[in-house]
Parts: C-alpha cells; sequence; structure tokens
C-alpha cells in the first residue's frame, strides 16, 4: 500500500527527446491538481526543460536522479504515487528505477520494446510488487498498446455482444513517421547482447503457469518470414508482410492472454494472435520481408552495428517536428468468434507513431494509475508487472478514446 506521497506522477528522462514531450504533454493535459515533476540526471538541463513547458507548470519541481545510482532511483520511487521513465535502452538505464518502484509499492509504465529485459523484470521482480501493490507496466507506446489493447477491445466486445469466445485476432498495421536515436538506441544493444534466440520465443513473456501458451504451440503462433493475404482484412490492402515490431507486440498480446485465462477470462479456448503490415501487393511484402530479413542480419554483425550507429539518429535526436505532426498510423483488426463470426475492428492515431502516439499512450497509462486507479484492473487484481490490456484495460481505452484516438468495432 502506498502512503502519502508527495508527487502523485514523476516523468523521469524529462531531457531526453521523448522524455521532453512526455514532460511538455503532463503540462498541457495533467488532471486538475495532479502534483508532479521531471527528473533527470542535470539539474541544468532540466531546469531548461522546466523553463519550455506551458503556464503554471514552469513552476514543478525538478528532482536529481541518475538511473544508475541506485540510492537516487530509490529515494525518487518513495516520493511519488507513480514513475513514467523514457530512459532506455531499459537493459541499460531501466533495471534500478524498475526495482527500486516493486520495492516501494510505486506504480510505473515505461516505453520499452525490449521483450527479454521485461522477461527479466518479470523473474526477479513481479512476486515483490504483488507483495507491495506496485502495478509496474512496460510497453505502454506504439509497443504495444495498439497491439495489446485492440486485442483486448475486440475480444471484450465478442464477449458482450455475441455471448462467446475470441478464437483469433489478426491485426494489419499501416503507418508513417520517422525514428529517434533513442529507439534505434535499444535495437542496437538488443542486438549487442545477442537475445535474438530468447526473443524468438512465441511465449516469451507468458507467465510460469501458462508458459506454453493459451493453446497449443504450432505454426499458427510463429513469425512469418514472407507475405500472406487475409481476405477479411479491412483497410488498405489484404496483402501482409512481417511487421518488424510483431515480434515484440505478439509476446505482449499472448502474455495478456494467459493473464486474462488465469483470472478466469480466457479470451477463447485456444486463442491465436498474428499480425503483419499492410501492403499493396504480394511482390512488395517479398520486397518488405527481404529488407527486414537484411535489416536484422545487418545487425547481428558487429560492423553493421557500427554502421548503423554512424547513420542513425543520435540519442537526444529524432525526427522534426513537421515530420512528427505529418506521420500517423492504422491498425485494421479481424477477430474470429467461437460462434463462427468474424468481426472487424478500427484504431488510427495521428501523428508519427513512434513519437506523437507513443508520448500520448504513454502519458495516458499514467494518468490511469494517479487519476483512475480505483476503476483499473489492476485495483481488482492487485501489483505485478502486468501488459496494458491486463492493468488498465477499459479505462486506457476510454482515455485514448477521448484524446480523438479512433478506436472502434465494425460490426
Amino acid at each position: 500500500m502506498q502512503a502519502e506521497r508527495e508527487f502523485d506522477l514523476v516523468v523521469h528522462g524529462a531531457t531526453g527527446f521523448t522524455g521532453r514531450q512526455a514532460a511538455a504533454y503532463v503540462a498541457k493535459h495533467a488532471p486538475p491538481g495532479l502534483r508532479w515533476a521531471i527528473s533527470g540526471r542535470s539539474q541544468t538541463r532540466l531546469e531548461a526543460v522546466r523553463t519550455g513547458l506551458e503556464g503554471a507548470a514552469q513552476t514543478v519541481s525538478v528532482l536529481v536522479a541518475d538511473s544508475h545510482d541506485a540510492v537516487a532511483v530509490d529515494a525518487l520511487a518513495r516520493r511519488t504515487r507513480v514513475v513514467l521513465t523514457t530512459v532506455g535502452p531499459y537493459a541499460k538505464y531501466g533495471t534500478a528505477l524498475l526495482a527500486a518502484c516493486a520495492a516501494a509499492g510505486t506504480h510505473y509504465v515505461d516505453i520499452t520494446g525490449e521483450t527479454p529485459w521485461v522477461r527479466d523484470m518479470i523473474d526477479v521482480h513481479h512476486e515483490t510488487a504483488i507483495q507491495t501493490g506496485a502495478v509496474l507496466v512496460p510497453f505502454c507506446g506504439f509497443d504495444s498498446v495498439p497491439s495489446d489493447l485492440g486485442t483486448w477491445m475486440m475480444v471484450d466486445w465478442v464477449r458482450r455482444n455475441r455471448e462467446c469466445g475470441t478464437r483469433s485476432v489478426r491485426t494489419g498495421f499501416r503507418m508513417r513517421g520517422g525514428v529517434n536515436g533513442g529507439t534505434m538506441d535499444s535495437a542496437l544493444t538488443m542486438a549487442e547482447q545477442g537475445v535474438q534466440r530468447s526473443m524468438g520465443h512465441p511465449f516469451l513473456l507468458n507467465p510460469k503457469e501458462g508458459r506454453g501458451g493459451p493453446g497449443r504451440v504450432g505454426a499458427e503462433h510463429a513469425d512469418p518470414v514472407s507475405p500472406w493475404r487475409d481476405d477479411q482484412m479491412g483497410g488498405r490492402g489484404r496483402w501482409l508482410a512481417p511487421f518488424f515490431m510483431a515480434p515484440v507486440n505478439t509476446r505482449v498480446v499472448r502474455r495478456s492472454a494467459a493473464i486474462w485465462s488465469l483470472r478466469g477470462q480466457a479470451y477463447g479456448e485456444a486463442f491465436v494472435y498474428r499480425e503483419g503490415m499492410q501492403v499493396r501487393s504480394r511482390l512488395q511484402g517479398f520486397g518488405v520481408a527481404t529488407g527486414l530479413a537484411m535489416g536484422v542480419g545487418l545487425l547481428s554483425m558487429r560492423a553493421g552495428r557500427a554502421l548503423t550507429r554512424r547513420i542513425a539518429p543520435a540519442v537526444g535526436q529524432g525526427p522534426s517536428e513537421a515530420t512528427m505532426d505529418g506521420g500517423f498510423f492504422e491498425t485494421a483488426l479481424v477477430a474470429e468468434a467461437e460462434d463462427d463470426t468474424t468481426v472487424l475492428g478500427r484504431i488510427r492515431g495521428e501523428g508519427d507513431p513512434g513519437n506523437r502516439s507513443t508520448v500520448r499512450m504513454l502519458c495516458e497509462s499514467a494518468f490511469c494509475l494517479t487519476t483512475d486507479f480505483a476503476r483499473l484492473p489492476a485495483a481488482v487484481h492487485g501489483g505485478g508487472v502486468w501488459t496494458p490490456a491486463t492493468a488498465m484495460g477499459p479505462v486506457l481505452l476510454e482515455r485514448l478514446r477521448q484524446t480523438g484516438m479512433v478506436w472502434e468495432v465494425l460490426d
């Protein structure tokens, strides 16, 4: 249980590229009366960020805490009810802070896509978080809210309107945007750590009780390596190609399915999830698949990683404001219900998905934990390392709709 804390929310890493955007979003959209602060390792840079915030936010507190200083991050965690952190790669900079939040009973959200690191955090800190009541929620950005919460949206609609379970959900993405240096650094760090084999396990993130998945482990759970056709998929195209984020998103969705099953609310008797990138033709799909395979191969080599670091945006840098404002993402969803009906859905977010939409999803996730906690699934099921769908489900969906994002079931 949380005793009275000085702050409701601390935005950690507020001087970084994504952190600055998160601080600006909180300054503009914070619920009335929210007591919040910004933190990072440089007092001077934090004060510069604060100066650029809107209105009364220019008076928010500045907290200095280096992510490698266990004493400092422990003190930080004990001063606030919720920590929002953008400091990645999380395998390099996130472990001490997550551990401190677990021990202090402090709720936590991040935007990691580093599934092997999250697996380690589950193994080490899940039980502690259960004991302290800390709700720890990684994957609260474009990795992996659309996939995870979108799947939950479809399954929940089928359960309420068809009164049955869901056999499968399939998603197809299309998007436009840029890449920031922090995202590239995370990808390169995972490649340097040689975690590809563990990342390839389809049920990497599942609870130990459900490590084999909610259904049998077979080809239906494998990551596609070539294009495929889906005649039921809405949106721009019926051809799909392997999606570079799928090895992260699919693991998160499967963890959610397993957790809901353990809670007595299974998605379906043998639920299957698959996602891809929508393309115009089979030929384009082969091009995307080939490019993705070449990119993975490049990052597997030391020389390839060195070349990528030379040409990629540096940490702290990212797309221009015009690029971020002009981006978008759209997700088409197909749910196969156990009564043999098919239900379609759609998600759309304006702005660069890896920056604008990620920041929106992250900050609204934090607001769920600060303002709406009593209505969350986490309020019923308690602390632990959860997913966006299992921790926040309908409340996060409601908040994101209120921001103008489209989350709809097309019956």
